[in-house]
């Protein structure tokens, strides 16, 4: 591992353009979780890490999916879990408040340097200080690729716990193929930091954080249902190679895996209806089952994994979020006359951008049943999410928007009981 080295000079931080309006109190209580820093601070200007590993080579393999810590069949996390003590009184405000709003975006760490990735985090910060407190975000859902190029620890201070110092509220996440891979000599089994950092047994400081305060992350598993009010999202882990992704063994292609996180989605889809639920409902997992990127592929076997649960179950989701090919792509599929958004958000700060595989005039019919309606290569940024009990809008935010302004260069909106969207 590199010998760590002191922080080259810093820049100036952008002013802050208030007080955030949910976040970690001053004096938490023993045992509840802490987020943002007390003190915003600079930028660095590069890493105290610097990326060693790039011409590593991974071993090409698919990894072995950690148990569930309970065994579970489906491990539930809920949004009142997640912040401690206060987690009472945010989901009844929430409920009063009448919807929620939530971050998501994926490929965030950065192998070349801080600034893409601080970029995306500072502007996610900027949201915190919206004047209707029913506006700011609850949460960040991360869609993995959270360091580059192999998810050891070293890399998690300079990646993950220095851009995101200021982010006050909680941030969960699914592992991407990055944070899982190994390489031959690579001391540290698929997974260990992540493991460590995201599904903890309790909230603590942790050993890779270098000193800032966010807590560990409790976390049941890898896949888990993420339960809060008017939205629950089904994160599922698909696994270490570039392409495609996985989550079962594909009829015992892949003999380290089994049916488990097929079966995971499975039984929280029919609880979805038993609950009688009628929130959003989205499914994230790292590699997009569908991608125009011309560096990575879709994966339509593991996309036939999730339409046999979607089927067992009778429960379709209203959106299906991804990363991994590093720009904004939004899809429709058709399903039973059923309109529903996938969308790519690869683009949250991985340096550089990938270019499509051609120009397409959108929106552009690629069957009966998929259209690509919108793309962007050149733009960093994040997906900020709304829900309340009729719709769901998804907005991709550019990050180079200056200050507090919210220009999104594309929105999508779900009627969730009838399966519409409009544009």
């Amino acid at each position: 591992m590199p010998t760590p080295r002191k922080h080259l000079p810093a820049k100036k931080h952008p002013k802050s353009p208030g007080k955030p309006k949910r976040g970690t109190p001053k004096t938490p209580t023993a045992g509840d979780p802490i987020f943002g820093q007390p003190t915003p601070s600079p930028d660095p200007s590069g890493f105290k890490n610097p990326v060693t590993d790039q011409k590593d080579t991974g071993v090409g393999i698919v990894e072995a999916v950690p148990a569930a810590a309970n065994k579970a069949v489906e491990p539930v996390l809920t949004l009142a879990q997640v912040y401690g003590s206060q987690g009472p009184g945010v989901v009844s405000g929430i409920q009063k408040a009448g919807q929620i709003v939530f971050h998501s975006v994926g490929d965030t760490g950065s192998a070349k340097g801080p600034s893409t990735q601080s970029q995306v985090a500072d502007k996610m910060v900027t949201d915190f200080t919206e004047t209707n407190s029913a506006d700011v975000p609850s949460f960040l859902f991360h869609l993995g690729d959270l360091v580059y190029y192999f998810g050891e620890s070293n890399y998690y201070y300079d990646q993950f716990f220095e851009p995101y110092r200021l982010y006050p509220a909680p941030i969960v996440a699914i592992p991407g193929n990055h944070d899982g891979v190994v390489y031959a000599t690579d001391p540290e089994p698929t997974l260990t930091a992540f493991l460590r950092n995201f599904c903890a047994t309790s909230f603590a400081p942790s050993p890779d954080a270098g000193g800032l305060l966010r807590s560990t992350m409790i976390q049941p598993a890898v896949y888990f249902t993420f339960d809060c009010p008017f939205v629950r999202i089904l994160g599922l882990y698909s696994n270490v190679l570039e392409d495609p992704g996985v989550i079962s063994d594909q009829s015992g292609t892949y003999k380290t895996l089994d049916s488990r996180q097929v079966d995971f989605l499975t039984a929280a889809l029919k609880r979805v209806k038993s609950d009688k639920f009628t929130g959003a409902v989205i499914i994230a997992v790292h590699h997009p089952p569908f991608t125009g990127g011309a560096v990575h592929g879709g994966s339509p076997l593991m996309l036939a994994d999730i339409d046999t649960a979607c089927k067992s179950a009778g429960v379709w989701p209203h959106a299906v979020f991804s990363g991994h090919a590093h720009n904004y792509q939004r899809f429709t599929r058709t399903i039973n006359n059923m309109q529903i958004p996938f969308l790519v958000a690869g683009n949250g700060g991985h340096s550089p951008l990938s270019a499509m595989r051609s120009t397409y005039r959108t929106p552009y019919k690629i069957d009966n049943t998929l259209t690509l309606e919108n793309y962007n290569t050149t733009d960093y940024g994040y997906l900020r999410v709304i829900v309340n009990a009729q719709t769901m809008r998804i907005e991709l935010h550019p990050a180079s928007t200056a200050g507090t302004a919210k220009t999104p260069t594309d929105t999508v909106t779900v009627n969730l009981a009838n399966y519409t969207i409009t544009a």
